[in-house]
């Protein structure tokens, strides 16, 4: 059989669950409305994530949906951001940063990309966020491409071979698709095993009759 999309997500909120799509327009940007709020450290101008536990415990219990689908070429609808309690709340509510900040148990805010000036005096718009090695328990920052609040590639995709590659190693693990955060997921047939997506680095992936993705890398270890 041929790879088949499964299934569709999109992150409003860096580090936080999102929400499945049924349908998403693509654009250079990756799915529209992907990764474009994030939660600030005023005092670092570092963006908050999960890549750094200690300081961030439990951040991906906390939950991110637009309100409307956003649209293209037509400013993005509110956010609505459930916390691990079940308080929900819209980024058009002034008290969002507040809970946020009581929630993570430190001062933070709420911004979007078109408002982020960078932090910490960066001249370039680019955000920094960290990252906890597990190897050496070093806690390293790096710089996320320029106006956006992506690691690195606007798109991630993970097929379902690699899903049960990984259930096959370890099967005391939860390998749940939620957790690798992808955007794609895309169905491999049975006679297809292993990580698959290893092969495709360098290649391009065709979806439909017009979204065309090229592959440059694999995806890092993460925390």
């Amino acid at each position: 059989d041929e790879p088949a999309v499964a299934a569709l997500w999109r992150y409003p909120v860096k580090s936080m669950q999102g929400e499945e799509l049924s349908a998403s327009q693509v654009t250079s940007a990756g799915l529209l409305g992907d990764r474009q709020f994030a939660v600030v450290d005023p005092a670092t101008g570092k963006v908050a994530g999960a890549k750094n536990p200690r300081k961030w415990p439990g951040f991906l219990q906390f939950r991110a949906g637009y309100v409307a689908p956003p649209a293209a070429g037509a400013a993005l609808p509110p956010v609505r951001v459930t916390l691990p309690d079940g308080t929900s709340v819209t980024s058009e509510d002034g008290d969002l940063p507040k809970l946020l900040s009581e929630a993570l148990g430190r001062d933070v805010v709420f911004t979007g990309t078109a408002a982020f000036s960078g932090g910490a005096g960066d001249s370039d718009g680019a955000a920094r966020a960290e990252d906890y090695q597990i190897d050496s328990g070093d806690v390293i920052d790096w710089e996320l491409p320029a106006g956006t609040f992506f690691d690195c590639a606007p798109v991630h995709l993970v097929t379902t071979a690699t899903l049960d590659r990984l259930r096959s190693l370890y099967p005391a693990g939860r390998f749940e698709p939620r957790r690798f955060r992808p955007n794609i997921i895309v169905a491999t047939g049975p006679e297809v095993s292993g990580f698959v997506e290893n092969d495709w680095v360098g290649r391009v992936v065709a979806i439909g009759d017009s979204v065309r993705l090229r592959v440059f890398m694999a995806t890092g270890r993460c925390v």
